[in-house]
């Protein structure tokens, strides 16, 4: 058996990229700024079960899976019921599965626990999405009794339809919220960001960061942030090394001014409470 990997009390999210690939394609999804190489080697499903069965938490901190799109991966539902049925699920995605599948193969008990907000949270993405297929999908998980919500990209472009998606979603008794909109459009810059020189910058600096995530690539490896994951930059570890553990430190990188936007941003954390930020980062 694997060594259990001690998951630090402080930290907020852990996100598990099953794939980075996606089966739809919207302009303004974040992974296209960054030239994102979506074709990435995928553990399969018998090496996630025996990665994410070693993190060990003493929070009710979920393990997150997400992408790209997850449902896609080959093995997705083997890895969804290979994970000890007491560690706390999330799911992110677009439900283009089959929710009667879904229904029949993973138990509503694997999206419970205590945080103030739904566990498996569905994007809807006007441009490329059927709002009331998507509806209905979800409705059809909500009224089976899983936590689930819907969550959409507040876009400067689609404000008139998100209206009408929000009323839909009132009619029909489904949680609806929406997404700050992170990165440019049009020369500006949009997002609400705790260290504002850290993105499209001309120059890069070196810092010291210390993160409160734990991100897992499609591969296994281990990263210290959204940009270095998706550019495949400085691994900080391998999953399926035994030797493997949670460096809870600051380390120097010197890619500041080039962060991603999800990495610097100020959001909610995991208990609602705004003005969190996933890094801390100090001047070498």
């Amino acid at each position: 058996m694997m060594p259990k990997v001690e998951v630090p009390n402080h930290y907020n999210y852990i996100g598990v990229f099953l794939s980075l690939s996606c089966n739809l394609s919207c302009s303004y999804c974040i992974n296209h700024t960054v030239g994102l190489n979506q074709r990435r080697k995928h553990l399969n499903g018998k090496q996630w079960a025996q990665a994410l069965n070693r993190l060990q938490t003493k929070t009710d901190l979920p393990i997150t899976i997400q992408g790209g799109e997850p449902t896609i991966h080959k093995d997705f539902y083997e890895i969804i019921n290979s994970i000890n049925p007491e560690k706390k699920i999330d799911l992110l995605t677009n439900i283009q599965f089959d929710t009667s599948t879904f229904i029949n193969t993973i138990s509503k008990d694997r999206f419970c626990r205590s945080l103030p907000y739904p566990a498996i949270r569905v994007s809807y993405h006007p441009e490329t999405m059927d709002l009331e297929n998507t509806i209905t999908k979800v409705k059809e998980l909500q009224d089976n009794q899983y936590s689930i919500g819907l969550f959409t990209v507040d876009h400067p472009h689609t404000k008139d339809e998100l209206e009408h998606v929000k009323k839909r979603s009132l009619e029909e008794g489904i949680l609806f919220k929406t997404k700050e909109f992170l990165g440019k459009l049009d020369g500006k810059v949009y997002g609400n960001y705790h260290y504002k020189d850290a993105i499209f910058s001309s120059t890069l600096k070196t810092v010291n960061c210390r993160t409160s995530e734990l991100l897992i690539s499609p591969e296994g490896f281990v990263y210290r942030c959204h940009h270095d994951l998706y550019n495949k930059k400085s691994p900080i570890g391998d999953i399926l090394s035994p030797n493997f553990k949670i460096e809870d430190k600051y380390t120097v990188c010197d890619y500041y001014g080039k962060c991603n936007p999800c990495d610097i941003k100020l959001k909610n954390n995991r208990f609602q409470e705004f003005g969190h930020c996933s890094v801390h980062i100090t001047e070498v």
